[in-house]
């Protein structure tokens, strides 16, 4: 999974992302501080692979990660080219999800672009460059697709998805908004529009603000109920103070401001629900290890994570839920007790299953 934070300059991009990547980012006060897109891979915290590495005595744990992409700051026009414009807007198209990080901090030493903090105006400078830069994609599409027409009458219905999706752009709303079927969601995969990736909206707080949230965070909540998207506040200054401590200090001081967990954490639970994944879980004397995979996901394809012979010589999957595994105690106490269920190809995956997949290729 790559996910894309994106925003206004100024607001908390590189530091965030500094913080949850440790990536060394350059963090500066002016626009345009990055200029290629930083990249860095977290690890998805799962404390079940701990309890299974113990279990199987695992030579090593194998955590699930996340790819985020720190892109350079939008600004106003920048589907037209200003700022850095339409370079950092093929970057985006790259990424599973945005993390759209609002400033909801007052600080008279940090400048703001348009001179004063207004989250919901910055969110509509975004989304609106956003939408210009998919309407211009759209246009062109739709005129070759017009050019193929003429020969084909085959393409008349991906021009009226084009048609529909203009329309709702010049309407100023997001691709994401309107409803598609199983047919046009598979060709609008290859259109790569960016209002199509769903969001999370970051809203960042200063350190005292972080537990309550603020006005400024409570306006973005209201907007992303609205458009379906996700919020998480977050303080980027916080995460970059508890980013070099060790698990233990991290833990007391998240305790000590009230937390149960980061921002990062809330982040990726986010991501995960807006993108609908889940984790399921494989462990052995060699590893213990997390892979993640669409909700729905059948058994085969979820055995072509590991590898493809794995999908192609499917036979059976071995699952036992983690909660009941952990109840047993070991593999062979829930072997014993009928807790193993042997699966076929039609076995829709859970979130938490453990699984060994039987193949022959």
């Amino acid at each position: 999974m790559k996910l894309g934070i994106i925003g206004l300059p100024n607001v908390g991009k590189s530091t965030l992302f500094n913080a949850i990547t440790q990536a060394g980012a350059e963090a500066a006060n002016y626009p345009f501080a990055t200029i290629e897109p930083n990249i860095g891979t977290v690890t998805v915290p799962d404390q079940r692979l701990k309890v299974l590495s113990e279990m199987s005595a695992s030579k090593q744990i194998v955590y699930a990660t996340i790819e985020f992409a720190d892109i350079a700051g939008l600004v106003k026009g920048a589907s037209k080219g200003e700022g850095l414009g339409n370079k950092f807007l093929s970057n985006i198209r790259e990424v599973d999800a945005l993390v759209h990080v609002v400033r909801c901090f007052e600080d008279g030493n940090i400048i703001h672009v348009d001179g004063s903090v207004d989250p919901l105006r910055d969110i509509e400078t975004i989304n609106l460059e956003l939408i210009f830069s998919d309407l211009e994609l759209v246009e062109k599409r739709m005129e070759r697709v017009r050019k193929q027409l003429k020969g084909d009458k085959g393409y008349q219905k991906e021009f009226d998805l084009l048609e529909r999706i203009k329309t709702a752009l010049e309407g100023e709303q997001p691709a994401r908004s309107l409803e598609y079927t199983e047919d046009e969601a598979k060709l609008l995969s290859s259109f790569q529009l960016l209002t199509m990736k769903p969001v999370i909206y970051a809203a960042n707080v200063s350190e005292d603000e972080v537990l309550e949230g603020n006005d400024h965070a409570k306006a973005v909540e209201e907007f992303a109920q609205q458009s379906g998207d996700e919020t998480v506040i977050i303080s980027a200054a916080i995460e970059e103070e508890i980013s070099s401590l060790d698990a233990e200090s991290k833990a007391e001081f998240l305790e000590e401001l009230g937390f149960s967990s980061s921002g990062l954490d809330r982040l990726i639970q986010a991501s995960y629900r807006l993108l609908g994944l889940i984790s399921f879980l494989t462990t052995g004397e060699m590893e213990s290890r997390a892979w993640t995979v669409k909700k729905g996901s059948l058994a085969p394809e979820a055995a072509g994570k590991i590898h493809s012979d794995i999908q192609r010589g499917f036979i059976k999957a071995d699952v036992i839920a983690y909660d009941d595994l952990i109840a047993a105690g070991n593999m062979a106490a829930a072997r014993d007790k009928g807790l193993i269920r042997s699966e076929g190809k039609e076995y829709i995956m859970k979130d938490g299953d453990v699984v060994n997949f039987k193949f022959n290729v």
